[in-house]
């Protein structure tokens, strides 16, 4: 964490990266995200933190994507138009957030696994309350109940508020290794297509 810079109502000096941040290959894309802050602006309040794992997702190819086989359905639509959009869907209760990557036409996205707290942190912890910190936003579900980010927020461009990415920091050190949870994606299991922040602890496993 960033120490008392977080208490700070910094967000509306922070700049959403342009669009055009979004066109590139998609591995590219999840390690790009790393460091950059996650912002949410609710009517509660604002707060954001730093994206510390991602996994990617080669839509057509890769047997663990929603659009595997060019899967076409009201959920995989926003996928099949231009990057830089979000991808919202509820997995066992849980909401998670991805943002769009690949050309138009080739579906693909890229979810983000985990932030570390940045600002904001007294609101996410009204909304998830834990007695350990780290706990607070080192997974899908987590950090998107954290944030305040739901189904609502699904087509919306990353790049404007009230849901954007800005510059954060970049990191020191890239990991990477199989995605968690597709152990019935056949040989998709294996790819190393997730990928950390090294040595940061609100990493999901």
């Amino acid at each position: 964490m960033k120490g008392d810079k977080k208490d700070l109502n910094i967000e509306p000096f922070l700049k959403p990266l342009p669009q055009a941040s979004y066109n590139q290959p998609t591995l590219e894309l999840a390690q790009m995200l790393l460091g950059c802050l996650l912002v949410k602006e609710t009517k509660d309040g604002i707060a954001s933190g730093m994206i510390v794992e991602t996994e990617a997702y080669k839509g057509p190819e890769d047997r663990a994507a929603h659009s595997f086989g060019n899967r076409r359905t009201k959920r995989t639509e926003i996928m099949f138009g231009e990057p830089g959009y979000v991808y919202t869907y509820v997995m066992h209760t849980h909401c998670l957030v991805n943002v769009v990557s690949g050309r138009v036409g080739k579906p693909e996205a890229v979810l983000i696994r985990a932030v570390e707290p940045y600002s904001g942190i007294e609101l996410m912890n009204k909304r998830r309350p834990v007695t350990d910190q780290k706990n607070l936003t080192n997974g899908p579900g987590k950090l998107t109940k954290a944030l305040g980010i739901g189904m609502e927020d699904y087509g919306h461009p990353i790049f404007k508020p009230p849901l954007y990415l800005a510059e954060g920091s970049k990191p020191e050190g890239i990991s990477c290794g199989k995605r968690i949870g597709i152990n019935n994606s056949g040989e998709a299991k294996d790819y190393p297509w997730r990928y950390w922040i090294s040595g940061n602890k609100f990493v999901s496993k």
